[in-house]
């Protein structure tokens, strides 16, 4: 039993090997010069549009936030964001009351669906606000959810 495992051990550690030195793994550490820090760290809501490039922000009812209204628990809050807007290029999500409001950012390729589903944290009530850059100009639509245990710390 030992040998097999000793085997499946060495045989992994040499693909992996070979994947690195043919450069098919790209380590992630080499690519944080390329994240978007600034964004992040941005305090306010409009800093943080200000740091996207969002200057001139248009209101759509082209974008879909789906999210509870009452979250009973600030830590894990379930959010969908859908647009039918085309040429779709990123989705960015917001918590306005949270310390750091920019929750998340997700880039799309040419030609994707403008899609997202994910969890963020919620330090209080507060807006969502999902930005959508589409065709080189930022829409934005917000929704209210309440939150009854805090999950940023609170």
């Amino acid at each position: 039993m030992n040998r097999r495992l000793l085997l499946k051990h060495s045989l992994a550690t040499s693909i992996a090997a070979v994947m690195a030195t043919a450069g098919i793994t790209i380590p992630t550490n080499s690519m944080a010069a390329a994240w978007i820090e600034a964004e992040f760290n941005a305090k306010a809501v409009d800093k943080v549009f200000a740091e996207l490039g969002a200057t001139d922000v248009a209101q759509s009812d082209k974008i879909t936030i789906k999210a509870p209204d009452i979250a009973e628990n600030g830590a894990v809050v379930p959010i969908t964001i859908s647009t039918s807007l085309e040429n779709v290029e990123s989705i960015s999500i917001l918590a306005d009351q949270n310390e750091s409001p920019l929750t998340s950012t997700f880039n799309f390729g040419k030609g994707a669906v403008g899609f997202v589903a994910t969890r963020i944290k919620m330090g209080k009530t507060a807006n969502l606000v999902a930005v959508v850059k589409a065709g080189g100009k930022f829409y934005q639509a917000k929704k209210e959810v309440k939150v009854t245990i805090g999950g940023c710390g609170g």
